[in-house]
């Protein structure tokens, strides 16, 4: 056992008194060969002071260096260990297109990076919640913009309290639970997303910034939705979506291609929803679903440029829960639309359903 051949408080204060309260291996040595002790027994005494290899602060003990490395974790409302991160499951969903794929991947716990593409509104994102929920898998969803940056991702320095505090990104808090990363609309991020490129090589990343480097634990992965396949807009219909980094696009092994739901299983998800918001119109939903099948048709033979998505379909049917008025929940569903394309969806609707009398006639174009 270890016996004290000097008091603690006298040795510091004999090292401060001498060298200061930053003092290092020559100090520690030094004292040493002058007053008869063995380096290895002074340094045990002041391994509480110990900063790296070498040096101590004799005025910070080891305790006071955990609390400060403390200060750098990331503050939330609540710890990371006691929040749930498992999507909700909706008893409105119905499993169509790569949905089984993903949930497969997801259930297998490898890291495996994944890219589903699609055009607006068929459900990419729904369904990536949907396996998670069905999987009790925890799910951090990360919403992707032209402006997002490395410290939007990885985490950065925040003032808390006065204080400036290390503030983990949500990359970091999916890498340490072990999470499933949903990078939403990836298409639309710059350049700097690149500083997620080891993070999908599955080596974690290093924070440079605070020294410390995370591994990701058992679980982890990426998920990447988008609109494109990363190589831009061809047709304009999707502006602000980006070219991406050859390099960045390689790291996923594979890539869905989600389509919009056949009619039956449309119908099934309309008549789902109408369900729970006390709609008992089976007709209307098939009516919708007919119309959007039409238009889909004709945008695909070129005969429109705008497109009716399922999600604008299930607008529609929340809308007739609101306003009680088909008409009046389709038109304010497609106003967001051009009046030359508003026209059109208004006209080809009345091929499946004449008996709906819009505000605006089919036949009149709007006024400007």
């Amino acid at each position: 056992m270890f016996q004290p051949i000097v008091k603690k408080s006298e040795l510091i204060s004999d090292l401060t008194n001498l060298y200061g309260s930053k003092i290092t291996t020559a100090d520690v040595k030094g004292y040493c060969a002058s007053h008869g002790y063995k380096y290895y027994t002074i340094t045990r005494y002041l391994k509480d002071f110990k900063v790296t290899r070498g040096k101590w602060n004799l005025k910070v003990t080891a305790k006071k260096v955990a609390q400060i490395e403390k200060s750098f974790e990331a503050p939330a409302a609540l710890p990371s260990t006691q929040q749930t991160l498992i999507p909700t499951k909706d008893d409105t969903f119905v499993q169509f297109g790569s949905f089984q794929d993903v949930k497969k991947i997801i259930q297998s716990r490898l890291f495996y990076p994944t890219f589903i593409t699609g055009l607006s509104g068929n459900g990419k994102t729904f369904s990536v919640e949907q396996a998670c929920a069905s999987l009790k898998r925890e799910l951090i969803r990360v919403n992707i913009t032209i402006e997002t940056d490395e410290d939007d991702l990885i985490g950065g320095f925040r003032l808390l309290n006065g204080q400036t505090v290390w503030h983990n990104g949500p990359i970091i808090e999916a890498l340490e639970r072990g999470s499933i990363l949903l990078l939403d609309e990836i298409d639309l991020a710059s350049n700097k997303i690149l500083c997620l490129q080891s993070i999908l090589e599955g080596k974690g990343v290093f924070l440079k910034k605070i020294g410390r480097y995370v591994k990701p634990a058992p679980g982890f992965n990426v998920i990447a939705t988008a609109n494109t396949k990363g190589k831009g807009s061809e047709d304009g219909r999707f502006i602000g979506t980006n070219v991406l980094n050859e390099a960045f696009l390689e790291r996923f092994p594979v890539t869905f291609e989600q389509a919009y739901p056949s009619v039956k299983t449309e119908f099934k998800i309309l008549q789902g929803l109408a369900a729970t918001l006390n709609i008992k119109d089976d007709e209307f939903c098939q009516r919708l679903v007919d119309w959007g099948d039409i238009i889909r048709k004709t945008f695909y033979d070129g005969g429109i440029e705008e497109i009716i998505s399922t999600r604008r379909l299930v607008h529609i049917i929340r809308a007739y829960a609101i306003f009680k008025n088909k008409a009046k929940a389709i038109e304010v569903c497609v106003n967001r639309f051009d009046d030359e394309t508003k026209q059109a969806f208004m006209e080809l609707y009345d091929k499946v359903d004449a008996d709906v009398e819009f505000t605006t006639p089919v036949d009149e174009t709007p006024k400007v």
